[in-house]
Formats: C-alpha cells, structure tokens, sequence
C-alpha cells in the first residue's frame, strides 16, 4: 500500500503528456514569435501546437509567461550545445563555434529583444538563464585564450553583435531568404578571431556591461 508522501509526490509529478503538451507550445511559440512577431494570437500558437487554448492557459497564465519561458528555453539549449561540445572534445574554440551556430539556429537574435519589449528584463528565470549562459560563454572563451586558440583582444560582447548582427532578422521580419548565408557569414566571422590576429582591432573589447549599458 501507498504511503501517503509516496501518493503526494506521485500527484505533484507533471505527467509525461503534460510535459509534451507543455513542450509542443513552447516549440510553436518560439516559431510563431519569430515568424510573427511577439503579439500572435495565443489561439494561434495553441493551433500550432496542437492542443487546445485551455491547456495554453492552464501552463502559461499570460503572454507574458510564456515568452519568458521561449526566450530562457532558447538560451538554455545555446548554452547545452556549448557544454556538450565542450565535453566531448575538450576544445574550447570548438565549443564556441557550437555556441554560434546554435544559437543562430535557435534565432536568438530574433527573440532575446522580445525580452525589454514584453516583460521585466529581470524576471528572475531570465536571469538565472542569462547568467548561466554568459557564465559558460566566457567560460570558454577564456579557456581558448589561454590555449592560443583565440585572438585575445575580443570579448563576449563581440561575440553577442556578431552573432546578433550575421543571424536571421528581427523577429516578425518574415525575411527568410538570407538564411542560407547565416552559417557561412558566421564562419567567416569565426575564423576571424582566431589566433594569431591578422589585424589589430579599434577600440577595446566589448563586455556584456557595454552592450547594457547602449
């Protein structure tokens, strides 16, 4: 027989389809947002997703909530696939390529300005992603300087224009045709920070306390 903790813990534990559903309409959300722009419709999202509006509502009370949760999801997974590159090979530069490319991939700079535009920038899920994220990005850029692999005048900051600049436009842009360039521009821009630098850049490196600050 069940103990009564064993039956709590068993009715507090998110079912696996709850988790689905949850995980369908954040993957919609983060399309649509991209496609359409912060302000699509919920029911639409709920299309996408397959599910009905209840069973939006009932996991995000509010559009506030859940861009909060695409834009922490997209920079957990930019940071993962990080990690992942990090452990598998132990190549810090190889690891910032993952980073780059991932996070041109999960539209990063599509979404990540829906953050001043929708809801209070330090929602602390948001930060929590944000300095998780920027924690493991210098993390690895340190570690490639350190290992002569990376030019050492730039800093995360470079990285973060770049990568906003070279990847998809705006979020609600609809602009797809240059997606083809996006991971050819940015493995230009990679190459470019090798070590040894052909070049010595203007000004100092960009921190993400500038980019705050702009």
């Amino acid at each position: 027989m069940q103990t009564a903790t064993a039956v709590q813990r068993k009715a507090s534990r998110p079912r696996a389809d709850a988790l689905r559903n949850r995980e369908r309409i954040v993957g919609a959300a983060r399309e649509m947002f991209v496609e359409y722009g912060p302000d699509v419709p919920l029911d639409e999202i709920a299309r996408r997703a397959g599910v009905g509006n209840a069973t939006v509502y009932r996991n995000f009370p509010d559009r506030d909530a859940l861009v909060c949760e695409v834009v922490c999801s997209v920079m957990d997974r930019t940071a993962l696939a990080a990690e992942e590159a990090l452990a598998e090979t132990g190549d810090a530069f190889a690891a910032l390529e993952r980073f780059v490319h991932t996070a041109a991939d999960e539209r990063i700079s599509a979404l990540c300005p829906m953050v001043s535009s929708t809801f209070d920038r330090d929602h602390p899920d948001l930060e929590a992603a944000r300095e998780r994220t920027e924690r493991l990005i210098n993390e690895v850029m340190d570690r490639a300087k350190a290992a002569g692999q990376l030019r050492p005048d730039v800093g995360v900051g470079d990285v973060t224009v770049a990568v906003a600049q070279l990847s998809r436009p705006p979020a609600g842009v609809g602009c797809f045709g240059v997606d083809r360039f996006v991971h050819r521009h940015l493995q230009l821009f990679l190459d470019g920070l090798r070590a040894p630098a052909r070049s010595v850049l203007p000004g100092t490196a960009a921190t993400l306390e500038d980019l705050r600050r702009v």
